[in-house]
C-alpha cells in the first residue's frame, strides 16, 4: 500500500459521495448515510488498480469532447426524423466493420458509447480495435467510417493516430 493510497481513496469516496448525493436528490439522513456506506464501499473496491484503463483518464478533455458529441446526437436525430416521416422510409440497414487506430481501451470505450449514443447507430460488438456497428443508413455512419469521430477522440487522449 503506497502513502498515496489514502489520498486517492479518499478522492475517489468524496466524489462519488458528491454524484451520489446530486443524483439521489435525498438529504435526509437515511439517503446521505446510505450514500456514504456505498460510496465508501464503491471506492474502496476500486482504488489502487494502477493498471486500469481508467487510472489516467482525460476526464477534463472528455467534459470538453460532449459538446461537439451532442451536436453530433442533434444533427443524428434531425436525420433519423426526416428519413422516418419520409413517405418512401428510404432506409438501407447495414453492419459496418471498423478497425479502430485508438491505442487507449479508454479511447476504444468512449468511440464505442459514441457511436451508440448517436441516433441511427449502434455498437454490436467490441473485439480489441475493431468495432460492429449497425448503422440505419449510410449517412447514419458517416461520422465513424469518416474518421471523424475518432479523430475527435484521439484529440481527447492526445494520441497520434497511425493510418495503415
Amino acid at each position: 500500500m503506497s502513502s498515496s493510497y489514502p489520498k486517492q481513496l479518499l478522492g475517489n469516496t468524496l466524489g462519488l459521495f458528491g454524484v451520489w448525493l446530486v443524483l439521489s436528490g435525498r438529504y435526509d439522513f437515511f439517503h446521505v448515510m446510505t450514500g456514504l456506506v456505498v460510496a465508501c464501499g464503491v471506492a474502496w473496491l476500486n482504488t489502487g488498480f494502477a493498471h486500469s484503463a481508467f487510472h489516467h483518464f482525460p476526464w477534463v478533455r472528455v467534459v470538453l469532447y460532449t459538446p461537439w458529441l451532442f451536436l453530433r446526437v442533434v444533427q443524428s436525430s434531425l436525420h433519423l426524423t426526416k428519413l422516418i416521416l419520409s413517405p418512401s422510409l428510404s432506409i438501407k440497414p447495414k453492419l459496418i466493420s471498423y478497425r479502430s487506430h485508438l491505442q487507449h481501451q479508454g479511447a476504444i470505450v468512449v468511440l464505442g458509447n459514441s457511436v451508440t449514443l448517436t441516433p441511427g447507430t449502434i455498437t454490436v460488438e467490441v473485439n480489441g480495435s475493431h468495432l460492429l456497428v449497425h448503422t440505419i443508413d449510410e449517412a447514419a455512419g458517416e461520422d465513424l467510417t469518416s474518421g471523424r469521430m475518432e479523430k475527435k477522440i484521439a484529440e481527447v487522449f492526445q494520441e497520434k493516430r497511425k493510418h495503415e
